[in-house]
């Protein structure tokens, strides 16, 4: 069984990478946005991004309710994975190491939660 400390501390990793990828993904999506509307050639890959930066933007608060962690934790694992792949089939491996941290994140928040499950639904531990 964990202890409070280690409690609190997974529950503050959780919040902290949720917000930071929400925040994140906002950003991406506006800038999408705004470069949409802006005169001359848009970005081809605009509309992954768009689309990647929005199912964050979805995902993120499903992985803070309790209720729905398992969805958002497992969709926010797939958007992260895709993004990774993206980034490395494009030779860009500038800030792969972030984006490892916050599946890393969201994978020990998933696992977290889910012995915290087992153990409420089993009083003999």
């Amino acid at each position: 069984m964990t202890g409070a400390r280690t409690n609190a501390a997974i529950r503050v990793l959780c919040w902290t990478v949720g917000l930071v990828i929400l925040l994140e993904g906002s950003r991406t999506f506006y800038g999408v946005i705004t470069r949409l509307h802006d005169s001359g050639h848009a970005d081809g890959l605009a509309w992954v991004r768009m689309l990647l930066s929005g199912s964050e933007i979805l995902a993120v608060p499903l992985f803070l309710i309790p209720a729905t962690v398992a969805v958002g934790g497992y969709a926010l694992l797939v958007i992260i994975g895709l993004a990774i792949a993206i980034h490395a089939l494009h030779g860009d491996f500038w800030g792969l190491d972030i984006l490892v941290l916050y599946g890393v994140a969201v994978y020990a928040g998933l696992v977290w939660r889910k012995d915290r499950a087992g153990v409420a639904s089993n009083p003999t531990n």
